[in-house]
């Protein structure tokens, strides 16, 4: 997705901030012009000399081999030497491409303007989140009434360099004392500061090995955590974290000390969420063994001693507490309702039995928040925005009327407030906070985005293509007003399609460059997705997810049909497990693109589930273990396995980051050596591995542009196109 996603957002009622999702997030921009150029010619590249060892695995009979197997070692001086070599080539072609300086001019001076969040309120003061322009951290500040602005929290001053992040801040419910995240580096891994917001003073010892957590306070006793333990044997990054566990920490006590309230010995669950009730009254537990589907457990914390209750025993479908009146639980679900459904039931009984509707299913997937005492529904229509507002018992009162087609997010706050603020973006409308008026239903621009553009010169229309089997894809194709559809407008084709993630229209900064200059920027909504419920989802998984592939090679083949763009001038983008999209869809249609730019991809999809957390993946890819015929299929498509001697690839620009413990950087190790030994096209095949940063998050402004400006560069470059003010 072209946009910056903020990794500080705050926690959408009781649902329990897990990282499930692979979700990356890729910033591009470029300037161009029509003139051509010869590009430099690969014979003369020098590829690092990538040793091959003789390494097998045996599955159902079938031996495969994996002579790079060596690369999965992070702590190897070996494996060191090799990255150190491969960026030495990276960068010595890169900087030879003469436009490369004025890109990241442009970039720099299109990126330099305020940025700011939604306000929250906590306590008797407002915090938002801003940015100067090109400040690597987004800086937390806070304001009393219409009091001046002042700095609470500047990650900026956290490291050096400024690799360090603040990934995450949950107050007590009096706004007294914070509790906030660092990731050092870009890790999941993370340490937690407690302090009091009217000294500012830190509160206790700073807590470490945290991972995929929120914080949730109870009272100001203390707040519930997860965390794994960490691999006692091999890298830290990239050993296997299996077993999640649910923690309270109470003030004043050492960590060592903290409480295992959930998970262990007893319950082992690979993810684990913790998060109280408003009024403080209930714990909710939330544990799952996949990325899909999660049990329900409840907690009354108003009674001393009582004990965890179930409420869903099984992982077949996903459930979260949303809010509760008294004894009365609203939960999101999904079971028997794809599209989700709001239901409620009372806590001394609520098993799915006892559930009633209250926001029932409809047509469109639901996504769900509350907010002054009201439930804000907010679905999907065909990928974009329809917010309505319902009462809590279950009435509408009025759909949201929002300034145009795109995608609107934020409606949260606390019950007693009375206005809310959400913010409201599409491919050609800049971020734009609106304040909302919860009892009149009114909306009134906030804050405007500085950036410099003029959406009226750009138009942004959602099209259907298609697939191979006949499924019909949605697809928002943006550009400038008036261009020439002759077949040569570069086009950058970008896709996710997984973990049921939906890709909804959002503005990026860096993409200007490219609309002005009169490319193109298309985004299908691909099988795997979450953008129709859950049918749309299991379509893209197991031995469906050839399915997420066919779609985006159809969005390629429509836009070429359509004289959008061709094959000489089409590049193909995504990040994660959009990674291992770019990579199987390059391996199965080389001579479709012109540039591939697979990013902190999952691309050996027999050994995915060896490392970190990625055995939790599997109930959208399965394993290699599980049958003969599921390893077949995974073996056919997985990226690494998938490349064949003597083929000519696209121009492939493959990033990751030496510090990336969610998709460990060994997948894009292992596929660019492969890569570099059996392309025999015209076109380069390089790995940029960022250093001291991780799969994305919390990443520094000027790392961001930096890598933005090379992908943009090694495109345009490859498609013989020229850069000019």
């Amino acid at each position: 997705m072209l946009f910056v996603i903020l990794e500080i957002l705050k926690p959408i009622a009781m649902k329990p901030i897990i990282i499930f999702s692979l979700l990356s997030v890729a910033l591009i921009n470029s300037e161009m012009a029509n003139a051509q150029h010869t590009s430099p010619n690969p014979n003369t590249m020098n590829y690092p000399r990538t040793n091959k060892v003789e390494v097998s695995d045996t599955y159902f009979g079938t031996t495969v081999k994996d002579p790079y197997r060596w690369l999965e070692d992070d702590r190897a001086e070996n494996t060191k030497a090799w990255v150190e070599a491969e960026n030495k080539v990276t960068q010595s072609y890169l900087s030879k491409i003469p436009f490369r300086d004025d890109i990241k001019k442009r970039l720099e001076t299109l990126w330099n303007y305020e940025k700011f969040t939604a306000p929250f309120k906590e306590g008797s003061y407002t915090y938002f989140y801003k940015n100067d322009g090109l400040q690597n951290q987004y800086v937390l500040y806070r304001q009393k009434d219409k009091g001046t602005p002042e700095v609470f929290l500047d990650p900026n001053k956290f490291s050096k360099d400024a690799s360090t992040s603040l990934a995450g801040i949950e107050f007590t419910k009096d706004g007294s004392m914070a509790a906030y995240q660092l990731s050092e580096g870009g890790s999941d891994w993370r340490k937690v500061i407690i302090r009091n917001t009217s000294d500012l003073k830190q509160v206790g010892d700073t807590m470490t090995d945290v991972k995929f957590s929120g914080l949730s306070w109870k009272g100001k006793e203390g707040f519930y955590y997860s965390s794994y333990d960490k691999p006692k044997e091999g890298s830290q990054l990239s050993g296997l974290t299996q077993y999640h566990k649910l923690f309270f920490h109470r003030i004043g006590t050492k960590q060592s000390e903290d409480i295992l309230v959930f998970g262990g010995d007893k319950t082992p669950r690979r993810y684990i969420g913790g998060s109280v009730s408003e009024d403080d009254r209930f714990l909710v537990i939330t544990a799952a063994k996949s990325t899909t589907g999660n049990e329900l457990y409840i907690q009354d914390l108003s009674k001393p001693g009582s004990e965890i209750m179930k409420v869903v025993d099984n992982f077949d479908n996903e459930h979260y507490v949303i809010d509760n009146v008294d004894s009365k639980l609203y939960i999101y679900t999904n079971l028997n309702a794809p599209n989700y459904r709001v239901v409620t039931v009372d806590a001394s009984n609520p098993s799915p039995s006892n559930w009633k509707d209250l926001v029932p299913e409809t047509e469109n997937v639901l996504n769900v928040s509350t907010a002054g005492g009201k439930i804000f529904a907010n679905y999907l229509k065909d990928a974009t925005s329809l917010v309505m507002q319902y009462d809590m018992d279950g009435k509408l009162e009025r759909t949201v009327t929002l300034p145009g087609v795109g995608s609107a997010s934020g409606f949260s706050a606390k019950k007693s407030e009375k206005e809310l603020y959400y913010t409201f973006t599409s491919y050609i409308y800049p971020p734009t906070i609106f304040k909302y008026i919860i009892a009149s239903g009114q909306s009134v621009e906030y804050k405007k985005s500085g950036v410099s553009f003029d959406p009226s010169l750009y138009v942004s229309k959602q099209v259907f293509y298609n697939s191979k089997d006949g499924t019909k894809i949605p697809m928002i194709i943006t550009h400038k007003k008036g261009i020439e559809l002759n077949g040569k407008n570069p086009t950058l084709l970008y896709g996710y399609g997984g973990f049921s993630v939906s890709l909804t229209p959002a503005f990026s900064t860096s993409n200007i460059v490219l609309l002005e200059q009169g490319g193109v920027y298309a985004v299908p909504n691909l099988r795997g997705g979450g953008e129709y419920g859950e049918k749309w989802h299991l379509a893209g998984t197991k031995m469906n997810k050839q399915n997420v592939f066919d779609d985006f090679i159809a969005a390629a083949e429509y836009l070429i049909s359509n004289k959008y763009t061709s094959k000489d001038y089409l590049a193909i983008s995504g990040g994660s497990n959009g990674g291992l999209l770019v990579g199987a869809v390059m391996s199965q249609r080389p001579e479709l693109f012109k540039v591939a730019l697979p990013a902190v991809g999952v691309l050996d999809m027999l050994r995915y589930n060896k490392f970190t957390a990625g055995a939790g993946w599997a109930y959208d890819y399965g394993t290699a273990e599980e049958s003969k015929e599921m390893f077949e299929y995974m073996l056919k498509y997985s990226p690494y396995h998938a490349l064949k001697p003597g083929v000519s690839y696209p121009a492939t620009l493959i990033t990751t980051a030496d510090h990336d413990d969610r998709v460990v950087p060994a997948h894009s190790f292992k596929f660019a050596a492969r890569l570099q030994e059996y392309h025999k096209g015209a076109s380069p095949a390089l790995i940029r591995i960022e250093t001291n940063a991780g799969h994305g998050a919390g990443k520094p402004t000027a790392k961001v542009i930096e890598e933005q400006v090379d992908k943009w560069a090694f495109m345009l470059y490859n498609m013989g196109l020229s850069w000019k003010p």
